[in-house]
């Protein structure tokens, strides 16, 4: 396995396989999105249904404020991603523009900026000339070096469609499923409860599982951890469901 592994990364490492790897357009990745969407989904569905059990609602209350929570909460959520995208590829192009200004105008004071940086990494003498000769002939890739190195941000911001449609795709699969237990009639509420926490324990699970393959994480303790903090939440919204209506006679 190990073998094959090493083999697999040579190959991948071949200057006709680098080349070809990078003359591809960088793609921009909505893993987060995707994870961050699943478990809000997840979370904020099953505690609506917590709560309104605790509150001593029938199933059919509990079906309604899920439904109608998941995908109110879900379009909030993905327009709310939408937004937060847009302003980060609107700050990054304001950003280009500034630098893009600063070249023309102080082209020589620019050129200062790629010399301490990369002075900074370690390069000097003749190495050093020449890195900020090569970066400085072309305007493109000098804005793009001071977007990374002088700012900390990345020149390719990530689409604010996809990321909202990925968003509220993940949170209304996934949501979705703690409801399907109220959708079967014929058993109690307690029975889909029940039912209901024990999907909700099996998607926070999976969810941690797909971040720690994602991210090169410990499976178990990834969805071990994921588990709890669903779990918290959903815990939490049943017992102020409760409390309250103890508190008020419902």
């Amino acid at each position: 396995m190990l073998k094959n592994h090493q083999e697999t990364l040579e190959q991948e490492h071949q200057p006709e396989a680098i080349a070809v790897r990078l003359n591809q357009q960088p793609k921009t990745q909505n893993v987060s999105d995707a994870i961050l969407g699943a478990i809000d989904g997840c979370v904020t569905t099953f505690a609506i249904v917590a709560g309104a059990i605790g509150a001593g609602f029938s199933a059919s209350v509990a079906l309604i404020l899920g439904f109608a929570n998941l995908f109110a909460d879900g379009f909030s959520m993905a327009i709310s991603n939408y937004e937060a995208n847009k302003a980060q590829s609107e700050f990054i192009a304001n950003v280009r523009k500034t630098e893009e200004e600063h070249i023309q105008k102080v082209p020589e004071g620019e050129k200062e900026e790629i010399r301490q940086i990369f002075q900074r990494k370690g390069f000097e003498g003749e190495t050093l000339e020449k890195i900020v000769a090569t970066i400085t002939q072309n305007t493109s890739l000098w804005i793009d070096t001071m977007l990374m190195e002088e700012h900390g941000i990345q020149p390719q911001s990530p689409s604010p469609i996809k990321a909202a449609l990925t968003t509220f795709t993940a949170f209304v699969l996934v949501g979705a499923v703690p409801l399907i237990p109220f959708l079967i009639t014929d058993t109690s509420i307690y029975q889909q409860f029940i039912s209901s926490a024990i999907l909700a324990s099996i998607m926070f699970f999976m969810i941690g599982m797909f971040k720690s393959i994602i991210f090169a994480k410990p499976i178990f303790i990834s969805g071990l951890s994921t588990l709890l903090t669903g779990s918290a939440a959903a815990g939490l919204a049943f017992l102020t469901g409760y409390i309250l209506r103890v508190q008020f006679g419902l």
